[in-house]
C-alpha cells in the first residue's frame, strides 16, 4: 500500500466561540472573506492538488454546512450528539478517509502565499515522519494573538515552543488515533506521542498567514490578500 496520502479531511464541526455574534447564526466556515466563504478559501487549495476524495466534519449549525458543501463535492462526516474535537472528528471519519495518510486542513485561516497542501506533497517522507505541519513563523503571521506553538530545528524536526504558529494544514499518519481511550479528544495526543519517538516534523511556511478566528481578523485576512495582490 503507498504511503501517499489522497484525501482531505475539512475541519469544520466548531462553535466559532471566538467569532461570535457574527457566528450566533451562522457556522464561522461561512462567514465571508473577501467575497467568499472561509471554507472555499480552503477548497481552492484542495482542489488544487486533486484529491481523490474530500470530507469535512459538521456539528454546529450542521444543515447550513451541508447546503453548502455537498454541492461542491464534500462527504459530510457528521458529529451527534456531541462534537468530538480535533482528534475523535478525524477518527470519527477514517471510513471515509481510507488508511492512508491523509491531509487535514483548519477553515479558519486564509494563506497569502505558495499553496501549504502542495508544499507539504513535495515534502512528505513517510519513511521519517508520521506527521508533517505546516508551521509559520510568528513575524510571518496576521492576527495572531500570544505566543507560538512550535520550534523547529534545522532537521524540521518540531518541540513544543513559542517561534512557529501551526497554520490549521498538516499530512498525518492516523494509525495512532485507535490507540486513544477517549471519544472526543485533541489531535495533541496524537502529536505527543510523535514527538517522543521523534516523528513529528515541520515544514517551514515562506508565505503570509492570517488567523480568522475573530471578527477582527476577516479585515485583517482581507487587507493582506490585497497586499499580496498589489
Amino acid at each position: 500500500m503507498t504511503s501517499r496520502p489522497d484525501a482531505v479531511m475539512l475541519f469544520a464541526a466548531g462553535f466559532g466561540t471566538r467569532m461570535a455574534p457574527l457566528t450566533d447564526n451562522c457556522p464561522k466556515p461561512l462567514i465571508p472573506v473577501a467575497g467568499k466563504p472561509l471554507v472555499d478559501h480552503a477548497l481552492a487549495l484542495v482542489r488544487d492538488i486533486n484529491p481523490a476524495r474530500v470530507v469535512a466534519n459538521t456539528h454546529y449549525l450542521a444543515d447550513q454546512m451541508e447546503r453548502h458543501l455537498h454541492p461542491l463535492g464534500v462527504t459530510i462526516s457528521h458529529e451527534h450528539p456531541e462534537i468530538l474535537d480535533t482528534g475523535g472528528g478525524l477518527r470519527a471519519a477514517l471510513p471515509l478517509l481510507g488508511d492512508r495518510p491523509v491531509f487535514t486542513m483548519n477553515t479558519d485561516a486564509i494563506w497569502a502565499g505558495p499553496n501549504p497542501l502542495a508544499l507539504l506533497q513535495q515534502a512528505w517522507d513517510p519513511d521519517r515522519m508520521d506527521a508533517l505541519l505546516v508551521c509559520v513563523p510568528i513575524a510571518q503571521t496576521v492576527g495572531r494573538e500570544g505566543e507560538g506553538d512550535f520550534d523547529v530545528d534545522d532537521a524540521g524536526r518540531i518541540s513544543r515552543g513559542k517561534a512557529f504558529v501551526y497554520g490549521g494544514a498538516q499530512i498525518i499518519k492516523t494509525g495512532g488515533l485507535h490507540d486513544i481511550p477517549e471519544r472526543a479528544f485533541s489531535l495533541n495526543l496524537l502529536w505527543d506521542d510523535m514527538l517522543s519517538r521523534d516523528k513529528l516534523f515541520a515544514l517551514r511556511y515562506p508565505g503570509r498567514w492570517c488567523d480568522v478566528g475573530r471578527p477582527s481578523g476577516i479585515t485583517l485576512a482581507e487587507n493582506m490578500l490585497r497586499e499580496t495582490d498589489v
